[in-house]
Parts: C-alpha cells; structure tokens; sequence
C-alpha cells in the first residue's frame, strides 16, 4: 500500500497560537521617524513569558540602550504572573535583546548619533519565542506632528472625492 503525502501547505483554518503579535507601540509612528527597524529576541525568566502570553505587558516607555556591548531593553513593563507565587520577576528591570554583533554595531551607532533613539515598535511571539522589534527613530517636533496629520487628512479627502466623482 501506498502511503499518503502529507500536504506542505500551512494550514488557513485557525492562527497558530505561537506566531502573534502581543502589544503594538501605536504611538511610535505618531511620535518618532522611524528609520529603520530590527527584530531581537528578549532574554525573560519564566513568569515573564507566561504574564506576556497572556499579554500583561506595556511598551509605551520602553526603549533600548547598548550597555557593555550588549543591547538591553529599558522600562519595559510586564506584569505579574498570579500562579509564580513567591518567584515573582521584577516588573520593569533592565532585559537582555539577543541580537548579531553585525546588527549592533550599526544600531550602536545610529544609538549614538544626537537625537536618535531605539524605540521599540512591538513585542511578538515567534516560533514559541518572545521577540521584540526595533526601530531607529528621531524625535518628531510638535510642528511637524501637525504637518503630517494634515497631510494625512488632505489624502482622506482625496481619496473620498475620487470615489464620489462621477466622469
């Protein structure tokens, strides 16, 4: 008897618990240009990783900083863990960020530069691991939060007449 092909197509019925975006930095775009981004794994203790699957976790002021040649990810928030009982982590301690010697060399840099800042854009899981992705960004003026709301404004109403005018 012939055996049966296992399909290699994934499957479309369902997400897979493993591949989710937890929290999104929202105000990020709104708040910094952001340049260029980069994904880092997150080194967490155990009660960390069960309180960010259940999504107890904050990055509205958390940003990144290069330590002792190592990247760390500063006031990041993640909540605790009710079944840790007396093993409890620290709410917002300095964590770890898993990243190439390539990558942070040139984040280093760009970290260095005047007015640039790593600020992270939102905290994942992959493949079953808790990543965080990155980004090089500059501070935005207050002017130029407006000139760009403006802008964005200008297009909605662009768009809406395109779809009422009628040829």
């Amino acid at each position: 008897m012939a055996k049966a092909k296992k399909s290699k197509r994934k499957k479309t019925s369902g997400e897979d618990p493993n591949e989710r975006v937890i929290v999104r930095n929202r105000k990020a775009k709104h708040e910094y240009e952001l340049i260029e981004e980069l994904e880092a794994g997150v080194v967490l203790h155990g009660s960390e990783v069960k309180a960010v699957r259940n999504g107890d976790v904050s990055i509205e002021t958390a940003f990144a900083t290069v330590k002792g040649g190592e990247l760390w990810l500063r006031n990041l928030d993640i909540g605790e863990y009710a079944e840790a009982g007396r093993y409890q982590h620290d709410r917002t301690r300095d964590r770890k960020l898993l990243v190439r010697k390539a990558q942070l060399r040139k984040f280093a840099e760009a970290n260095e530069q005047k007015g640039l800042t790593l600020v992270p854009i939102d905290v994942h899981i992959s493949r079953g691991f808790v990543k965080v992705k990155l980004a090089v960004a500059r501070g935005r003026k207050t002017h130029d939060k407006r000139q760009k709301l403006k802008a964005k404004e200008d297009d909605r109403k662009l768009r809406e007449a395109k779809r009422h005018f009628v040829y």
